[in-house]
């Protein structure tokens, strides 16, 4: 059985998966308001990674003789001042997905729970890929300020990011 401790911290993360999924939804929102179907596939794409996010923790903590309580997911923000803005505030909050993540590990450890410090490897090693990716294509966003031909081309290449979910919405 899951130590009390362990399944509040891991509840409280299904929360911030669900909210960078909710947020990564509106960021998609807010790029097809702007004519940009590119980077609007992109986030929903990311959303859709990050609600997977959400359930893999749900399994685990189920899996594990918790009990998965849900909280309210708070509302995320719906207006950027431009690509970049969002992008910047992406890399943000990959960190602070990141700063979670390491928080929960070294819980785990604090609480001998090798279980759980073994399942959140996973997430550890995903969001050094999640942090570089970020970082990534906010430093080509700021190569290509102010050329509408660069983002356009941006916006081009990541419509062709495929998503994990099959899209039955549309």
């Amino acid at each position: 059985m899951i130590k009390k401790k362990i399944e509040k911290a891991l509840i409280k993360q299904i929360n911030e998966e669900l909210y960078s999924s909710y947020l990564y939804w509106s960021m998609s929102s807010y790029f097809e308001s702007k004519n940009l179907p590119g980077f609007a596939n992109w986030m929903k794409v990311q959303s859709e990674e990050e609600y997977l996010h959400a359930r893999k923790f749900y399994n685990y903590l189920i899996s594990a003789g918790g009990r998965v309580l849900l909280d309210g997911i708070k509302t995320p923000k719906t207006d950027w001042e431009s690509v970049e803005s969002v992008f910047k505030e992406t890399l943000d909050h990959e960190i602070f997905i990141t700063n979670c993540i390491n928080d929960l590990v070294t819980l785990a450890l604090e609480e001998k729970d090798h279980a759980t410090n073994s399942f959140l490897q996973w997430f550890v090693d995903e969001q050094v890929e999640e942090v570089s990716t970020a970082e990534q294509i906010l430093h080509e966003v700021k190569m290509v300020a102010g050329n509408s031909q660069g983002l356009f081309m941006l916006d081009r290449e990541f419509k062709s990011r495929a998503g994990i979910i099959p899209d039955i919405a549309e």
